[in-house]
């Protein structure tokens, strides 16, 4: 542990894998010990959900299956599969930052960007965000600002997140929440739907292809949606045959824990107009917010410059910024081009 209360990451060169390792030795632990067991048989005992995908796109709440939605999307994955490797290897993986492509769905109406607010006391990279995080306290502000959601860490070790933080928030305030954390195992998603998230976030780039389709399918069953995150051509093209309709674009390399907002820039245009893009990570003003947004992002999570605001309502407000109607084309064209 460090002196602000974080694990001190290993310098093996590859971040996601040290924290995902220790995450599968410690949900070995707990099943073999039989914790799991509890969350299985709690179904009555479940919170209502509430439609994260909704608050995000009230336009787009959620309708069809994983399965109806990578049905539809099949015929365009072979392009983005196939693009995948040649974008990486012809521009050193950075691909093509600021393609001509827009959301169909900003030609009418516009509205602004939403907001998910994110509450994390600690991360691998910057130690201890806040001493004094009181959850409820600041789930309150953050819905006062017009936060469209919560995130919620609750992975123990490097973020020093629990379930009582996501329970905390939850009761606070009314806006769905999102688990963030490490899920590995689909016992986690039973856990997950038990400890009141409305969502969970899945890492593409820490699951195998079956493991992701089963975690999936069983938060379907379990009325979960998902938010499922990439970082590359790949990654998403892996997604998206998944059936995911909620795509977080993570502009950290969390290989590296570098930031680029290009990222976002080079992935959402390939996401077809019928899924979701949350833009994550290195956003801090409306001017980062404005460049993700005009790259098609239709969301944006915020957590270290919200959780350090010394106005967190305000910074939510300015971060909402105005969604522009598209320059032209649709989301998604690059991926049906060829």
């Amino acid at each position: 542990m460090d002196g602000r209360g974080g694990r001190v990451l290993a310098n093996n060169g590859n971040v996601l894998e040290e924290i995902a390792a220790r995450r599968r030795q410690r949900v070995a632990e707990l099943r073999a010990a039989g914790y799991f067991r509890r969350w299985r048989t709690a179904g009555r005992s479940w919170s209502t959900l509430r439609d994260f995908e909704g608050a995000l796109r009230p336009d787009r709440a959620c309708h069809g299956t994983p399965g109806s939605v990578a049905a539809a999307l099949r015929p365009r994955l072979g392009v983005l599969s196939a693009s995948a490797t040649a974008r990486r290897d012809a521009r050193g993986g950075r691909g093509e930052p600021g393609a001509a492509v827009r959301t169909g769905r900003r030609t009418v109406g516009g509205g602004r960007l939403a907001v998910i607010a994110e509450i994390k006391r600690a991360s691998p990279s910057r130690g201890e965000l806040r001493a004094d995080l009181d959850p409820a306290a600041l789930a309150r502000r953050y819905e006062e600002g017009g936060a469209a959601c919560l995130s919620v860490l609750t992975e123990p070790d490097y973020f020093r997140g629990s379930p009582e933080d996501l329970a905390a928030a939850r009761a606070a305030a009314g806006l769905p929440v999102v688990r963030k954390d490490f899920l590995v195992h689909p016992d986690q998603i039973f856990e997950t739907r038990g400890m009141g998230a409305d969502a969970a976030l899945l890492i593409v780039g820490i699951l195998s292809r079956g493991e992701l389709e089963t975690m999936l399918g069983l938060a379907e069953e379990l009325g979960l949606q998902c938010l499922v995150e990439v970082h590359d051509e790949g990654e998403l093209a892996r997604a998206l045959e998944a059936g995911a309709r909620l795509i977080g674009v993570n502009n950290r390399d969390l290989r590296t824990f570098r930031v680029d907002l290009a990222v976002t820039e080079r992935l959402a245009p390939l996401v077809p107009p019928e899924c979701t893009v949350v833009s994550e990570s290195g956003l801090f003003t409306a001017a980062d917010a404005a460049r993700v947004a005009a790259a098609g992002a239709d969301a944006v999570l915020v957590g270290e410059a919200l959780v350090r605001a010394a106005d967190p309502a305000a910074l939510v407000a300015e971060l909402s910024v105005p969604l522009t109607p598209s320059a032209g084309g649709e989301r998604g064209a690059a991926g049906r081009a060829g």
